[in-house]
């Protein structure tokens, strides 16, 4: 075996290849980085000139011209490999000390432990402890799940050999109604091009406000569309609504209804009929009057709903970001733009559907549990991955985490 430094193009042969794949490691996610102030290097080991296992280094200089080294969703290898790990991470560290590195972050794109819906360990399932442990052994300290820097728990549909009947069938009723209740509105789906990014922007930051989370800058947004979006790889959505032509459709199904009560004889025994269609013409016009609101308040036809950000790198569609204007979020445009996009990828090979992010430890009723219940909706499983792991690798380590608990 030979660790080696790797041509761009030898790992990117590599990572379309592996079955730990992910666009956080994807050779372009290093173009990214760049334009953040990150240098980049590829780094693997060979063996009878053939490449066993790649990783994608990014490195940034912090204090004392000291560098901050990490792979994302790296590095790519046979974690069940001792021989090959131990051969590549002793490898690693000693180039790592020679580009005057002081740590090492890694957060494999694997599993922890199997998990069902709910979040419970799965019987027999994948469990990968032994990885965790040789990676302890190696030198790696495992970082706290609220300190990552990536994703830790995810929500996952799988659709490999599955129609959009079965999928739909199988998701919640109330999910499942929602959806065709989204669909019936007539809620317009867009999908948007490098210069409408700022209208996705806004969006984004009317959400973070509202939640309390950190927005990215708009040049984010717009160099992840420069580098992914000609493969196809990248999807942006806004929603929106026609309020007028909205309304128009909620007076046709007051007259339905209307033609339906007019049509039923003055029996007793269709009380109860008369009673549900006259609550339904109440709830339609106490739509109708929310909707004239609205417009009357923006003073325009058209509003926008929601925004979402999608990653299309096979095997998965990743929903990596989304929001929303809280007063618009009774149209549901989220369910909708889901559902597209889950079909979209059974139509196009994709073998799952990642809806990315949920709270670590669902099964305790986390903070923000409510994004899991969404997500749980459309049917799938919790993915729990192995975590960040960080190696130190020279004395700075400590002094920093030192200066950092001295600062609070």
């Amino acid at each position: 075996m030979e660790f080696v430094e790797l041509k761009r193009k030898e790992y990117e042969n590599f990572w379309n290849n592996s079955k730990q794949k992910c666009f956080l490691s994807s050779p372009i996610i290093s173009d990214l980085r760049k334009k953040e102030g990150w240098n980049s290097c590829f780094v693997g080991v060979k063996e009878n000139n053939k490449v066993v296992c790649a990783c994608m280094l990014v490195h940034i200089k912090r204090h004392f011209n000291k560098q901050e080294f990490y792979a994302p969703r790296g590095p790519l290898i046979d974690y069940n490999d001792n021989k090959l790990l131990e051969f590549f991470f002793n490898n690693l560290k000693k180039y790592i000390k020679e580009k005057n590195g002081y740590k090492l972050r890694i957060d494999p794109y694997i599993i922890n432990v199997e998990r069902d819906i709910d979040g419970n360990i799965k019987e027999d399932g994948i469990n990968n402890k032994k990885v965790k442990d040789k990676l302890n052994d190696l030198g790696f300290i495992q970082v706290d799940n609220d300190d990552m820097e990536q994703v830790g728990w995810m929500f996952c549909l799988d659709l490999e050999g599955k129609s959009q009947e079965e999928i739909l069938k199988e998701m919640s009723p109330s999910t499942r109604n929602t959806i065709r209740k989204a669909e019936k509105i007539g809620i317009n789906i867009k999908e948007i091009e490098y210069k409408d990014l700022d209208k996705f922007y806004d969006i984004m930051e009317e959400t973070s406000k509202r939640k309390g989370f950190s927005n990215r800058k708009l040049s984010y947004y717009q160099n992840m569309y420069k580098l992914f979006s000609n493969n196809d790889e990248i999807k942006y959505f806004i929603t929106s609504l026609n309020l007028k032509k909205y309304i128009e459709g909620l007076n046709k199904d007051i007259k339905e209804r209307q033609d339906k009560l007019e049509s039923l004889g003055i029996a007793k025994y269709n009380d109860g009929q008369r009673k549900s269609l006259n609550q339904e013409i109440e709830s339609i016009n106490k739509r109708i009057s929310e909707a004239k609101e609205i417009r009357k308040k923006v003073k325009k036809d058209n509003i926008y709903l929601s925004g979402s950000m999608f990653m299309l790198i096979k095997p998965e569609i990743i929903y990596l970001s989304s929001g929303n204007y809280e007063e618009y979020m009774k149209f549901n445009a989220q369910y909708l733009i889901q559902w597209e996009l889950i079909k979209y990828g059974i139509e196009n090979g994709f073998e799952r559907h990642n809806f990315y992010g949920i709270p670590a430890n669902i099964n305790t009723h986390p903070k923000d549990y409510g994004i899991y219940e969404f997500k749980r909706g459309f049917n799938g499983y919790v993915e729990e991955l192995i975590g960040e792991f960080v190696m130190p690798i020279s004395m700075y380590y400590f002094v920093e985490k030192l200066i950092r608990k001295i600062r609070g």
